[in-house]
């Protein structure tokens, strides 16, 4: 009995460094591990990659120019050279047009003034000088005017209507054209849209079947060509108004002018 205690104790004495140590390994490993999880747990989390999908697509603005460029190239230029045409020449007769009437305001009042200085002091003739030396429809109304005051006052009255009817006509000159260019343009554009929807249906008898992509290209010329005449109708017709305007103000001021003239002259007539 003795000898068997004897030898589990030796056996307990040789096992136990064993067992240490194998506790001393399962410990160091297990320090190990959580390092490495407090390692990673403090390094910074890499930045999420960007993710790109299909339906993104980069579109580059273009300049304004290139796409009425390419716009006027996608609706045919047989039917929209036409309507730029319309539009270049209505607004270099716009454009004439204005000058001209800015050029044609005289500033009556002042005018006026000068006139009647000059019938004070030199009579008839001074004011005739006055009169053609100043530029404008009013100031030649004055000297047609001037010019009959030896025949009477009524002959005067009758000169200055006469002739005041003239000089109208003179700033309306090239109005007719403006207003036809209007017209002509949004024609142009209808008639391309009926061109390219007869194109459109031409091509669906062709195929014998209703496709987007065969009425596309003559429906797409169709709507290009009506816009852009309707566009180049809107330009012109702003165009148009301001003259219209601007003839309307220079008659005004021209009637107002003569009566002011004729009564002037009533008054000259009486002090002489």
């Amino acid at each position: 009995m003795k000898k068997l205690i004897a030898l589990f104790m030796l056996t307990g004495m040789l096992i136990s460094p064993v067992i240490t140590k194998a506790q001393d390994a399962s410990e160091e490993a297990s320090a190990g591990d959580t390092t490495e999880m407090m390692e990673e747990a403090a390094a910074p989390a890499p930045d999420p990659a960007p993710v790109v999908t299909d339906d993104e697509v980069v579109v580059e603005e273009q300049p304004f120019h290139q796409i009425i460029k390419d716009k006027f190239i996608e609706g045919d230029p047989t039917f929209m050279t036409p309507v730029l045409i319309c539009l270049i020449l209505g607004l270099a007769v716009a454009l004439e047009r204005i000058i001209t009437l800015n050029l044609a305001t005289t500033n009556t009042k002042k005018l006026l003034a000068k006139v009647e200085d000059a019938l004070d002091q030199g009579g008839i003739e001074a004011a005739k000088d006055v009169t053609k030396s100043t530029k404008g429809p009013v100031a030649s109304i004055f000297t047609q005017g001037l010019m009959r005051y030896s025949e009477g006052i009524e002959m005067v009255e009758k000169s200055i209507i006469a002739y005041g009817s003239v000089e109208m006509g003179r700033l309306e000159k090239g109005l007719v054209w403006i207003s036809l260019f209007i017209s002509l343009a949004p024609m142009l554009g209808f008639m391309g849209t009926v061109i390219g929807m007869i194109g459109a249906f031409d091509s669906i008898e062709a195929a014998g079947d209703i496709s987007p992509s065969l009425v596309a290209g003559g429906i797409k010329i169709a709507l290009l060509t009506t816009v852009a005449g309707l566009i180049v109708a809107i330009i012109l017709q702003l165009f148009y108004n301001y003259c219209v305007a601007k003839i309307d103000s220079l008659v005004n001021d021209m009637e107002d002018a003569s009566i002011t003239l004729v009564d002037i002259l009533v008054k000259h007539k009486l002090t002489k």
